[in-house]
């Protein structure tokens, strides 16, 4: 079993804090690259390849060129749908899950590093990068969470999950500052904004190359690396271990409620995180230094929150944290419904509120998912719950979406989303954690 596996070798806090580094080095392009700096930057490149009628084409297909970055995000998660489960299934059948790691990792640093050649009107670079970059960060996170059984006990997990998540927004807070910094003083620094955009998602493939040496010296293997029965194919062995599990997992029912409550809070969550700035600007009508200053706070409080929830997990348990979490979710979109138009100071607010649940509810969600896992099939597993929260990330936008076509009001699509956030909350009240740790360790 994984559990005793780890024990039989002890469990190291220099293991623990090697593998919080990969949270460390790996934010840099959540922060730098998706969340603040390609998406402008590549719709500007798109626009100067497009026609007359604001059209580029793609593999002989028409796309408007705002619509371009959008639709390579889709096809990223699209291609994480197909293929997690795969090379999650391969990683336990073979027993590689660190050689993957490092494989995915720095495929996906380097790949962050070529933006630096996007420039003039090559947007099919910048999407082909942006769609390598971002699959290869969803593989990685697989194989990174698939460590924690190995790394912590069970009554450590929700601690040791929370102190990663921490130092993720840490990580990327502080590179996120020092681009912030540079882009905002370009000129005196005797460069373009553009140039300075450049440069900026080149230092995160380069911090997430760098610190990724961390995890991956201190991170141990368990077991000997598997070889393939003769005259079998890597592929076909992932295909066959995926169907296996799926087949399999129909005995664990709790584990599976798990994945449903947290597919619904989740999709709410990462819905606000992507509308927030939009709601910022065209509803509260706040100035875009106010937004990215908004950014950049909520991951350093974030760090806090992440820190402080992990430590009220260890008192009240993970699970009744997560639903508190939810409560305050539901209260920040009610909140921002009633929030008057052009009040920096109460978008702050409702920023720092967010930021004290958002690494805490996802945290703990994954080290309490980790306690639910049949042991030996960590990297299948959260193969399936990263295609939980990606592969239903669409319904929050297309609820927001339509909540605002059908009303003009971007208070009530905001208010819209606590429906993801009490389905959740009803669906994870009914989920009994004892059952789901005892059925996942039940020898078959």
């Amino acid at each position: 079993m994984a559990q005793e596996a780890g024990a039989a070798g002890s469990y190291s806090r220099r293991e623990q804090v090697g593998w919080y580094f990969y949270d460390w080095a790996n934010s840099a392009f959540s922060t730098t690259v998706v969340s603040v700096f390609l998406g402008p930057y590549l719709s500007s490149v798109t626009r100067s390849a497009a026609d007359a009628a604001g059209f580029v084409y793609p593999l002989g297909l028409q796309i408007r060129a705002e619509a371009f970055f959008p639709y390579m995000i889709s096809l990223s998660v699209l291609l994480q749908v197909l293929f997690l489960p795969i090379l999650g299934a391969i990683a336990d059948y073979s027993h590689r899950k660190k050689q993957l790691l490092l494989i995915f990792a720095y495929l996906g640093a380097f790949a962050t590093m070529g933006l630096y050649f996007l420039e003039g009107s090559n947007y099919l670079l910048g999407g082909t990068l942006f769609v390598i970059a971002n699959l290869a960060f969803g593989a990685s996170i697989v194989f990174y969470n698939a460590f924690l059984p190995d790394i912590a006990p069970a009554e450590q997990r929700d601690r040791v999950s929370s102190e990663g998540w921490a130092l993720g927004y840490l990580g990327g807070g502080l590179l996120l500052a020092a681009n912030l910094v540079l882009f905002q003083s370009a000129a005196s620094f005797g460069i373009a904004s553009g140039d300075a955009v450049r440069i900026s998602m080149t230092s995160a493939g380069i911090w997430w190359a760098i610190f990724s040496l961390i995890p991956l010296a201190t991170l141990r293997q368990r077991q000997p690396a598997r070889a393939l029965p003769a005259g079998q194919r890597i592929l076909t062995v992932g295909f066959r271990q995926l169907s296996q599990t799926i087949r399999a997992a129909r005995r664990y029912p709790q584990t599976l409620l798990f994945l449903v409550a947290y597919l619904l809070y989740n999709d709410g969550i990462q819905t606000v995180i992507g509308l927030a700035s939009t709601f910022g600007a065209d509803e509260l009508k706040l100035e875009q230094s106010t937004l990215i200053s908004a950014i950049l706070m909520v991951q350093f409080v974030a760090f806090f929150g992440a820190v402080v929830l992990g430590r009220l997990a260890g008192r009240f348990g993970a699970k009744q944290v997560i639903l508190g979490s939810l409560i305050i979710w539901t209260g920040t979109v009610t909140y921002a419904f009633f929030m008057p138009a052009g009040d920096d100071g109460q978008f702050y607010l409702l920023a720092a509120a967010i930021a004290i649940v958002l690494g805490g509810s996802q945290a703990l969600s994954r080290s309490l998912f980790a306690q639910m896992i049949p042991p030996g099939q960590e990297a299948e597993y959260f193969s399936l719950y990263e295609v939980s929260e990606r592969g239903t990330s669409w319904l929050g936008p297309l609820l927001f979406g339509l909540a605002l076509q059908y009303t003009d009001s971007y208070r009530i699509a905001i208010i819209s989303l606590m429906v993801f956030f009490i389905a959740g909350f009803i669906v994870l009240t009914r989920v009994d954690i004892r059952r789901a740790i005892a059925e996942s360790q039940r020898v078959e």
